[in-house]
């Protein structure tokens, strides 16, 4: 089996992919939604939720496994590298996931257009594009940020309830009137009515340079916390 292989068998296994499959199935039928501009937001907080659970024990499950004692010869290169390797791998299939939840919600409720066709507004595939570039970089966020967290604490737990802190927070009335268009939900936040207001990037753009904080600080959490 290819090294590849064998990381895909680590960090994606069959609970895993079982439970987040039935997240996006559930996701699409019971958050209700009318028009098609209303998907995109449906999917972006439950989404990011998802990512920081589902990649907060990429590093733990050495600590607690059978591995562990092989673990702690590699050197550290070595350790940060397939660290980061595994989350690459999580983040493909939720990104992948993402696009699928997302046309859970046409499959089971099949969304109206806010505008008929040829009058003006975002076409469904506009919105559909968009809504790939913020979650790529939403998923990316709460997922390292979610590694990060559990290293942190030692405790996937622990790293899953301070990210669900932080969730809560920007996840809110409260988060869009402090932090405005620097929201990490700014694409949730965004404003509809107007399709050429781009200020929404700037949260994005945030979680970007907070996933590369993060992923330069992880090898010395990882040092420190063992």
């Amino acid at each position: 089996m290819s090294m590849m292989g064998k990381e895909m068998k680590v960090c994606l296994p069959l609970y895993k992919v079982l439970y987040s499959l039935a997240f996006a199935v559930i996701l699409g039928i019971a958050r209700g939604v009318t028009h098609t501009y209303e998907v995109g937001i449906a999917c972006e907080a439950p989404m990011a939720l998802l990512a920081s659970v589902f990649c907060a024990d990429t590093y733990v499950q050495e600590i607690a496994s059978r591995r562990s004692e092989v673990w702690r010869l590699y050197p550290m290169k070595k350790k940060v590298m397939c660290i980061f390797r595994r989350i690459g791998i999580q983040e493909c299939y939720l990104l992948l996931l993402g696009a699928a939840g997302y046309g859970m919600f046409f499959l089971f409720q099949d969304p109206l257009p806010l505008y008929a066709p040829g009058t003006g507004g975002e076409s469904g595939l506009h919105l559909f594009l968009v809504y790939l570039a913020a979650i790529l970089v939403t998923l990316n966020f709460w997922g390292i940020l979610g590694n990060a967290a559990t290293c942190l604490t030692r405790s996937a737990w622990a790293g899953i309830g301070a990210c669900l802190v932080l969730w809560l927070t920007v996840n809110s009335t409260t988060g869009d009137r402090l932090l405005g268009a620097w929201n990490m939900f700014s694409y949730t936040f965004r404003d509809i009515g107007d399709s050429g207001d781009l200020n929404w990037i700037k949260g994005k753009a945030l979680c970007a340079c907070l996933c590369i904080i993060i992923a330069a600080v992880t090898p010395k959490i990882i040092r420190k916390r063992g």
